[in-house]
């Protein structure tokens, strides 16, 4: 069953709004891609305007800046994910997502789900 998007049925006032035409194509959504941490795997999907994003399934390597450098580091796991607090317990990876890493916790500046890859910042620690 697709995920449909578009307009409410209802108006402001709770009133229902009638329908002027059926469902089209273009208001197709998709099921969201939950990134696990795990070995690397890439899904490859055609969108609108013959475009392609590539989604992140589950993910090995961070790109983690740390003060202007750039370097290549292991994820360790999910430390906290304030999109959605059941996320933190399956270990999902979403944009602003807290990862522990080898150099450190680092949070999440990209969207894997859309782009194919994780970047990082460093984040740091307050005692």
């Amino acid at each position: 069953m697709p995920i449909q998007q578009g307009r409410s049925k209802r108006k402001a006032t709770g009133a229902k709004l009638r329908s002027f035409r059926k469902k089209k194509k273009y208001e197709i959504g998709r099921e969201p891609v939950e990134t696990k941490v795990g070995e690397e795997k890439k899904k490859k999907v055609r969108v609108r305007g013959g475009n392609f994003k590539i989604k992140l399934q589950a993910v090995r390597y961070v790109n983690v800046t740390d003060r202007g450098v750039t370097k290549k580091v292991r994820v360790l796991g999910v430390e906290e994910n304030p999109a959605n607090l059941d996320f933190t317990r399956r270990q999902i990876i979403t944009k602003g997502t807290i990862i522990q890493t080898d150099i450190g916790l680092a949070r999440v500046t990209s969207r894997p789900g859309q782009d194919g890859i994780i970047n990082a910042v460093t984040v740091e620690v307050v005692d």
